[in-house]
This record gives C-alpha cells, sequence and structure tokens, in this order.
C-alpha cells in the first residue's frame, strides 16, 4: 500500500503548500490526432475555433489558414496570408478571426504589422484592418476578447531585441476605435493571455533581450490579472508564481483552471512538454500529463472538454518545426 501511494505522487504531483483537490486529466495522457491530410508545417503561429472548426493561422513566410474538423479528424487547407503574420494570439469574434499584434520579418529584428488583419471564416478571405493603437505598434503579446471588446496587452517592439512594454489596449470591432487601458504590473512578450470569468491573466513569457544578449533568458515568474468589473490589476503572491518558468508557452482556460503547455527556456535545448494547471479558485498549481512532443510559439485550444496543440518548434530557439495534432481528454 505504501508504494502505490508514492507512486501516484510522483506521477502527478501538486505544486504547492496548498492541496487541489481538482480532477482535470490526472489520468489519461495526451495522443497524437492520426488524421486525414496535414497542416503546413509552422512555428510563431496561433491555434483558434470558430464554429466548430480549429484554424491554424500564420508563422514565419506566408502560410496557408489550415483548418481541422474534430469531428472527421481531417485537415483543409484554405487561403494563404495576405503578407507575413507571426508571433501573434488569434482571437475569434462572430464569424471572423482577429490577427492582433503580429509581426513579420527576419530574425533578430522583426518589426511590427501596422494593421490588424482580419479572416472571414465563411467566405475564405482576408482584409486589412484599421492601423494599431498610434505610437503602441509591438508583437508577441497576448490577445483575448472580453465582451465584445478585444483587448492585446504587453509585447515587445523590436523582434528578439529590445522594447519589451506592458500597454495594454482595446479594440472595439464595432467601432474600429481603440482605447488605451491601464499598463499591466510587469513587461512581458512571448506568452498567451486568457480570461477566466471577469479576470485577465498573464502567465509565462520573458523580457526578450538580444541586446544585451538574454535571448530567452528573464523569464517572468509573477501571475499578473486584471479585474475588467475593478478596472485594477494585482499580482498574485509569489507562492502562486508559474512553477515551470518558460516562455513561448501557450495558454487556455479549461473549467476554472488557467493551463500553461509546452514552451522553451535557456534550461533545454528540447522545448518543453510540461503542462500546468493553476486553480483560480484555491490558488495552487497542479502538474498535467505531459506533452508527447515539446513545443513552443504556437497555440492551443478547448473544444468540449478537450484541450487541443497543434505545430510549433520543437526545440529552444527554432526549428524543428510542427505539424502534428495533440488532444488531451477529460
Amino acid at each position: 500500500m505504501r508504494n502505490i501511494i508514492i507512486i501516484f505522487f510522483l506521477a502527478f504531483p501538486i505544486i504547492s503548500n496548498a492541496q487541489d483537490t481538482s480532477k482535470i486529466n490526472k489520468n489519461n495522457s495526451w495522443q497524437i490526432i492520426q488524421a486525414t491530410g496535414t497542416p503546413e508545417k509552422r512555428e510563431d503561429c496561433s491555434f483558434v475555433e470558430v464554429n466548430g472548426l480549429f484554424y491554424l493561422v500564420g508563422g514565419r513566410g506566408i502560410k496557408p489558414v489550415d483548418v481541422f474538423n474534430p469531428k472527421t479528424n481531417s485537415w483543409q487547407h484554405k487561403r494563404i496570408t495576405p503578407i507575413e503574420l507571426n508571433h501573434f494570439q488569434a482571437v475569434a469574434y462572430k464569424n471572423y478571426i482577429y490577427v492582433v499584434g503580429g509581426m513579420l520579418g527576419k530574425f533578430p529584428h522583426e518589426t511590427p504589422v501596422e494593421n490588424i488583419y482580419i479572416y472571414d471564416t465563411n467566405k475564405d478571405e482576408w482584409q486589412q484592418g484599421p492601423q494599431m493603437p498610434l505610437g503602441r505598434l509591438r508583437g508577441s503579446g497576448g490577445t483575448v476578447v472580453y465582451e465584445n471588446k478585444i483587448v492585446f496587452v504587453c509585447g515587445i517592439r523590436d523582434g528578439h531585441y529590445d522594447g519589451t512594454v506592458s500597454w495594454m489596449d482595446e479594440f472595439d470591432p464595432e467601432t474600429r476605435q481603440w482605447r488605451i487601458l491601464p499598463d499591466a504590473p510587469h513587461a512581458r512578450d512571448h506568452f498567451n493571455a486568457v480570461v477566466i470569468g471577469n479576470k485577465l491573466y498573464l502567465a509565462g513569457g520573458r523580457i526578450t533581450s538580444g541586446k544585451t544578449q538574454q535571448i530567452a533568458t528573464l523569464t517572468v515568474p509573477e501571475i499578473d490579472l486584471y479585474d475588467f468589473k475593478k478596472e485594477t490589476w494585482e499580482t498574485l503572491p509569489a507562492s502562486e508564481n508559474l512553477p515551470t518558468l518558460r516562455a513561448g508557452c501557450t495558454a487556455v482556460k479549461f473549467k476554472n483552471k488557467l493551463v500553461i503547455i509546452g514552451g522553451e527556456s535557456v534550461k533545454q535545448k528540447e522545448s518543453h512538454h510540461e503542462v500546468e494547471a493553476f486553480n483560480t479558485k484555491s490558488g495552487t498549481w497542479t502538474k498535467l500529463p505531459g506533452l508527447v512532443t515539446g513545443r513552443h510559439d504556437t497555440g492551443a485550444l478547448t473544444y468540449k472538454n478537450k484541450i487541443y496543440i497543434v505545430a510549433g518548434s520543437a526545440n529552444s530557439g527554432g526549428g524543428p518545426d510542427q505539424n502534428t495534432i495533440e488532444v488531451l481528454k477529460p
């Protein structure tokens, strides 16, 4: 009996002094989906669900939109992007996908895209949207939708070289107007943002500084959250910091949990397999099953109580690009 108890805790430890009684996906593992067709390999891209279909968008170079149907486990190529779009977190609004705060160009001085780009999922058409807010151009930030507004937070102004910021801006897709919101407590880039309830969560990421030869060194441990109702920021206690420090990670909401998936760091050559879930009610972290393939700079989504992730880079610093899709079942 004693040996059984030890094995259980080694396999799925609670990463906190406080106990998390959640039963989220402790008994299952990630599975590679054997799909019909294949998406184009890519990194620095995003993954978003619209009307039951999953859209893989962007990446370095000009890439097609690749669409995955979870009912048939099949991929279909759609229209290519009008320009190179990478380093962004795509969001869905109605039947459209919005790319806000993307970048283009070559490492290490990728430049921010000056406009929003919008993909019509019904017509398979791209359009150039409004300009980004004046004087606040950047890429590789977090983007979410909250109460029919698109919120873009943090990011970096000069690719992988300099200019990580804590800015937050709100875009109204109906009026096409921007509004400046309060700055986050910590500047960060190369991360995804998540809304849970009335709060915006920022976890993971780094202060990229090629200027000081610390491109992937300065990871951000703190979790910042913004209360949309109170219009205030707070930083959670150090005891609730991200357990595995990394950037290039993706994040999703699963029930009341913030789930951080994959990423890269200077600790290892291979991209991170780690998946960690933060219980926003209890303030505790749980270690979930690791990815089959470590990956960073990609996107993930939740759909019908499952988490999906696709593409991304298999090694820290880039390459080789992936095109496999994994699912974690409850």
